[in-house]
């Protein structure tokens, strides 16, 4: 498919006056074709589109939006090699990485095609009439979940796929009947365009209305804040900064109508080293965590950023092997000049600090836009005297605190910020001191792990990818999983409704076919 760098408003194509280019992050050069950028009245003229597409889409049977889900998936796979080797010319990311996020995507939209056929999603509830009840008697109550509205979808820089124009926030609230318009990401606008142009096709062979999804490029703050500034924009699904994050939020709150922005912005991830755990395993403990570290060059947002450990000769042995291993370790393409340039100059900051000591550093840069990995130590004591230490440096550098006993890794957990993830490694003998841990931990991630290492998020059904400020601006939701479509629907109550008149997966027919509530007494799969 030949790019055209055209706009996608529903399914009209359209090219602008401004415009942009993609760069090849491995030689720090642009690449063509030139891209379109939006303008505020393409802003208005895909916002507008998408209500009058919301009412048509909301109301089409779930199987229907189950099939397009489905196309839209099937979609994908046919651009082939095509998609695979324009993200990584855009990303440096390699073909194998890309390929399996390419499956991640596809798995994930006919996960949310699955649930939609299942219908538990709709948590129908009904409390029949009750007439003849004294002192009063009860009305017929049912109960079902609608879509939001148009929800405004923002690419993520480090998942290309997954997490840009077809991935979790756009395959969720599609699921959910919410038309969608994508802001694309600046670093990858060939890749949002092939993905694009196949959940296009996939709209049409499936007659869905136009207007159910369009795509848009161009600066985040214009684009990106008009979108969210819109009336006719009910949600928004974002991935990314911190101060990204909280820019939208502050926009969306400041609406007339404020709206909820579900933004996963900030976590360190970390990764306690239990006693007796370090004490058993420090060396393979130190190989996996340098795997994790620099995995994909450190750009994952569940990257273990911090390690917690009680002090003595097992952290040192850890430390030691840690840092042979990351010294032997090159350093890796990121994935933008602005994120490269970011992480600089996070690792500089860390290394200027008077408190904090350089472990080991990976392998020079030898080109354009490649991180060096880094690996710091710190006292407790230094941390909770300054807790700015902490904060995220995106890539392949991390920092070893060394607590003086438990109360004091107690207090270093009890300073953190909210975190996707917390990670134990322990054996039997470390049950008591993390069963003392875990209420500490639940309160601070959406995910604990035991024995393992947090970086690969499984698309499925218990997944929480989420997590107290400032992992996410609202830690009840997740972006992973079938509960991600929660997040774009809200109940509704019909009382006494005619049956003749009730949405039909609330008819008195009904109930047979789908998981419910009856009288309090859950039935179906």
């Amino acid at each position: 498919m030949a790019l055209t760098g055209q706009l996608y408003i529903g399914r009209t194509r359209r090219a602008t006056s401004r415009t942009f280019h993609a760069a090849d992050p491995a030689r720090n050069a642009s690449v063509e074709p030139a891209f379109s950028a939006a303008s505020a009245a393409d802003v208005q003229a895909a916002c507008e589109l998408a209500w009058k597409a919301f009412d048509s889409y909301r109301t089409l049977p779930a199987q229907r939006r189950a099939e397009f889900l489905d196309a839209i998936a099937d979609n994908i796979l046919g651009l082939g090699d095509e998609l695979l080797q324009r993200a990584q010319l855009e990303s440096g990311l390699p073909l194998a990485r890309l390929t399996g996020e390419r499956g991640r995507t596809i798995s994930q939209l006919k996960l949310f095609a699955s649930e939609l056929r299942r219908g538990g999603w709709q948590t129908v509830t009904i409390d029949p009439a009750l007439p003849t009840r004294a002192p009063l008697p009860r009305p017929d109550l049912r109960q079902r979940q609608i879509p939001l509205g148009p929800v405004a979808v923002f690419g993520a820089s480090n998942f290309p796929l997954a997490f840009s124009v077809a991935g979790g926030d756009t395959a969720s609230a599609l699921a959910a009947g919410c038309p969608v318009i994508v802001k694309g990401h600046s670093a990858h606008p060939g890749t949002s365009e092939l993905v694009a142009s196949a959940l296009i096709a996939a709209a049409d062979a499936c007659d869905m209305p136009d207007g159910v999804f369009s795509l848009l490029n161009g600066s985040g703050q214009e684009v990106g804040g008009a979108l969210v500034a819109h009336p006719h924009i009910k949600a928004v699904g974002f991935t990314g900064s911190r101060n990204g994050g909280l820019a939208l939020m502050q926009i969306a709150a400041s609406r007339p109508e404020p709206i909820p922005v579900y933004a996963e912005m900030s976590s360190i991830n970390p990764v306690l080293l239990l006693p007796n755990a370090l004490q058993e395993r420090a060396e393979s403990l130190a190989q996996g965590f340098i795997s994790s570290l620099t995995l994909g060059a450190g750009q994952f947002c569940t990257n273990p950023g911090l390690l917690l450990a009680i002090d003595g000769p097992a952290l040192n042995q850890f430390i030691a092997a840690a840092s042979a291993a990351l010294s032997q370790t090159p350093a890796a393409l990121m994935l933008t000049s602005g994120i490269h340039s970011a992480y600089r100059k996070g690792v500089d900051q860390l290394s200027a600090h008077d408190k904090v000591t350089t472990l080991a550093q990976g392998q020079p840069e030898t080109s354009s836009n490649c991180g060096q990995p880094a690996l710091f130590g710190v006292t407790a004591s230094a941390v909770l005297a300054d807790t700015n230490i902490l904060q995220e440096v995106f890539g392949a550098a991390s920092i070893i605190v060394r607590c003086g006993d438990e109360a004091q890794l107690r207090e270093v957990l009890e300073h953190l910020e909210g975190q996707l993830t917390a990670t134990l490694h322990l054996t039997d003998g470390d049950h008591e001191l993390a069963q003392r841990l875990l209420p500490i931990l639940e309160r601070k991630a959406g995910r604990i792990l035991a024995n393992g290492w947090p970086t690969g998020v499984e698309v499925c059904h218990a997944m929480v990818h989420g997590g107290p400020f400032p992992a996410t601006s609202d830690s009840r939701t997740t972006s992973v999983g079938t509960r991600a479509i929660e997040r774009f629907l809200r109940p509704v109550c019909y009382q006494d409704i005619p049956d003749a008149l009730l949405p039909a997966v609330l008819r008195a027919d009904a109930q047979q076919h789908l998981p419910h509530r009856l009288d309090g007494v859950y039935h179906g799969e």
